[in-house]
């Protein structure tokens, strides 16, 4: 590590295996409802069975990497679905305590939709049209409904995460578990993306569950270095484990 280096060496961020909230959001649009029917807080939604499956093939993956390029520090979202990735990770990957530290971090929480959680897009519509007004004079960048946070709010707290990250993680391995949101606001902050890049990424296509994005410290860039962006959205660990891939939106995705 150079003496002035400010990144991990390698930075995984990855988003949670498939969660009881996908699978409800997936059957309440198909089902043409405007609610969804979750009987837990956001904060408490478990892992499907296929969640459980992906989290542990993934940590298979990273058990099979060696050892310089397996994470050292694992940061995680509070909500459930995500601890319960890193921790079926971390037991997969065969990782013993000694190797690695565990930090639960509230600045990696999901998104806050506020009074449209747990509304489908149909119920946005029909429940608060103002809102869906809003929304599409504002885009979703900018939109915060009321009791919620806009993309720009959780970028905000994020910037604090990679802060602290640079400060405290340098030159090491870090394994970031978090939310289709977050990962998308991590790419921002790092690459220096603007709002239209930024939502051309997410409209081509959906973070998929267990999927890793990966950056790794190139000190070629810049008089520090850089992290440079080796792969996003790869679910090949999946896919070779056969964990069927899922990208559905979270239970939130009447704002998202």
């Amino acid at each position: 590590m150079k003496s002035d280096q400010i990144w991990p060496d390698l930075l995984y961020v990855v988003r949670h295996g498939e969660s009881a909230g996908n699978v409800a959001r997936e059957a309440a649009h198909e089902a043409g409802e405007q609610k969804i029917e979750l009987d837990e807080r956001d904060v408490d939604v478990p892992l499907s069975e296929l969640g459980q499956r992906q989290a542990i093939a993934l940590g298979n993956w990273f058990r099979a990497l060696p050892r310089e390029d397996r994470p050292n520090i694992v940061l995680t979202s509070p909500y459930l679905r995500a601890r319960y990735t890193a921790g079926l990770i971390i037991e997969s990957a065969g990782m013993h305590e000694d190797s690695y530290s565990l930090v639960v971090d509230e600045r990696l929480r999901e998104k806050e939709f506020g009074i449209l959680d747990r509304l489908t897009p149909l119920g946005v519509k029909e429940i608060f049209p103002e809102q869906a007004e809003f929304r599409r004079l504002l885009g979703k960048f900018y939109h915060r409904p009321p009791g919620g946070e806009s993309w720009c709010d959780v970028i905000l707290r994020l910037r604090s995460a990679t802060e602290m990250i640079s400060r405290e993680y340098r030159g090491q391995r870090v394994l970031i578990v978090c939310h289709s949101v977050v990962v998308l606001c991590m790419r921002y902050i790092l690459e220096h993306l603007t709002e239209t890049e930024l939502l051309a990424i997410d409209k081509e296509a959906e973070v998929a569950n267990c999927s890793v994005t990966l950056y790794e410290h190139d000190p070629t860039l810049g008089p520090r270095g850089n992290l440079r962006l080796d792969f996003f959205n790869f679910v090949a660990p999946l896919e070779e484990a056969g964990a069927p891939v899922t990208s559905k939106p979270d239970v939130k995705i009447g704002a998202s």
